[in-house]
């Protein structure tokens, strides 16, 4: 059976099914970056969804199924990113500023260009352990690739000595993913929190 979709254009049920999964997704999505964990409501999804709240439990059996999907797109998504913006970059880039261009690549998408990634960046500490259980995996994959860019540091001689790689690289994930949470665009460009952040980490890991 056929359906008509928002521009008129006729689409196949299966298709419009995804159509309005997705969308739920995002508004999931950007329910979670401007408002956090616990004060998601399946009410809100729904309304930038343009549903009922019921038709939602047609597509996510509950509010957590939602929220742990969202969760690994925007990890995926954020991942990606920064994985993409490091392949762009020469080979002859030195190790600092390969973990610089992460840090920038890691801020736009967090605070600029993705809902999905903002959700985790500002959630991921508040979830429950049953999400957090089904997200390792991918956040795994991102830890490993900063684990990466620490090390080829360490093995070029650009960071500082004594240094515990395990302890830096937490800690700067963890300024990095704390942002969305005090950030306001009024009170700052995106270019700047992105340029002061590429100085604390180069000035507090580099050799002097």
């Amino acid at each position: 059976m056929d359906t008509t979709s928002r521009n008129g254009r006729a689409t196949t049920a299966p298709a419009a099914k995804a159509a309005t999964r997705d969308r739920i997704l995002a508004a999931a999505a950007r329910v979670l970056s401007l408002k956090g964990y616990s004060a998601t409501r399946l009410a809100d999804i729904a309304a930038i969804a343009g549903l009922r709240p019921p038709a939602v439990y047609y597509y996510f059996s509950s509010r957590e199924e939602l929220i742990a999907e969202v969760m690994a797109v925007g990890q995926l998504r954020l991942r990606e990113h920064v994985e993409t913006a490091l392949a762009a970059l020469p080979d002859s880039t030195p190790a600092m500023d390969r973990i610089c261009a992460a840090v920038e690549a890691h801020l736009q998408v967090g605070l600029d260009l993705s809902d999905f990634a903002t959700a985790v960046t500002r959630n991921s500490g508040q979830l429950p352990e049953d999400i957090r259980a089904r997200l390792r995996e991918e956040s795994g994959a991102y830890l490993a690739l900063w684990r990466d860019l620490l090390a080829t540091a360490k093995a070029a001689g650009t960071l500082r000595d004594g240094l515990d790689l395990r302890v830096a690289r937490m800690l700067v994930m963890g300024a990095l993913n704390w942002t969305p949470e005090w950030w306001n665009p009024h009170q700052g460009s995106l270019t700047g929190v992105i340029r002061t952040a590429q100085s604390l980490v180069r000035h507090g890991l580099g050799t002097p």
